[in-house]
């Protein structure tokens, strides 16, 4: 740690918000759900459930604590990998190792999407987003209504239809896609939608976001799956500085 740092001093304000850390001139957001029991998972009303376990443990006198866990590629705050939704990227080997930490990685843009709307092309015209501006995160409804703090799935969560994500790739220089609920696209336009935003492999989606607070502008994100070699998805920690 440089001079400029031995004094750093980092707070978090902990509330159902995304935590922020701040040293008085800049400010991270953690924008990664906690992986609990009670998390949603898709198409479930019970949650992820129990997912870690003590498989050496010193109180049974090893000599350290040691767990496995077990998760599916598409838990809480995730990626998105190209062969998610296309066997042809999966057998080709495009997986989440192969994700740009150059897409994942850079300047983006929060907007909040108009409520009780899915996002369709009118509600991306409305957003007027820029030519040159290459990652969005959508904040939507779902954060209001705080979906991902509930264990039961809602299927009737906000996201994109397929005219809406036809409109962000003819119409925009959008490369990284990120929303507050556990997929981009709507719950009836699941795959024709994530068929249309990953066909080119040029765009990553980040799905299960963290937007409690997080107020629409411009920000920096780093989110930084695990390496993982042949997975369609993973779970990832995201942040904003500001």
């Amino acid at each position: 740690m440089n001079n400029n740092n031995t004094l750093l001093l980092l707070f978090c304000i902990l509330s159902s918000s995304a935590v922020v850390y701040s040293d008085g001139n800049a400010k991270i957001f953690d924008i990664t759900h906690k992986i609990t029991s009670q998390l949603p998972t898709f198409n479930s009303q019970k949650g992820l459930g129990h997912f870690i376990w003590l498989v050496s443990s010193i109180k049974n006198g090893s000599m350290a604590n040691e767990s496995e866990f077990k998760l599916g590629t598409h838990t809480g705050t995730h990626v998105d990998a190209p062969s998610h939704f296309f066997q042809k990227y999966y057998e080709e080997g495009f997986d989440v190792s192969t994700l740009s930490l150059q897409t994942l990685t850079g300047p983006v843009l929060v907007v909040d999407v108009p409520r009780n709307k899915n996002i369709t092309a009118e509600v991306m015209k409305s957003l007027n987003i820029p030519r040159g501006v290459h990652r969005v995160l959508f904040k939507t409804l779902n954060t209001d209504r705080r979906l991902m703090h509930r264990r039961e799935f809602a299927s009737d969560f906000t996201g994109f239809k397929k005219d809406g994500a036809q409109w962000l790739v003819d119409n925009t220089d959008i490369k990284l896609v990120g929303i507050d609920y556990l997929s981009i696209c709507a719950y009836v336009d699941a795959a024709p939608t994530h068929h249309i935003l990953l066909k080119s492999r040029e765009i990553v989606i980040v799905e299960g976001l963290n937007l409690d607070g997080i107020k629409p502008g411009k920000y920096t994100v780093h989110c930084l799956p695990l390496r993982m070699v042949g997975a369609d998805g993973c779970s990832t920690r995201c942040i904003l500085t500001a």
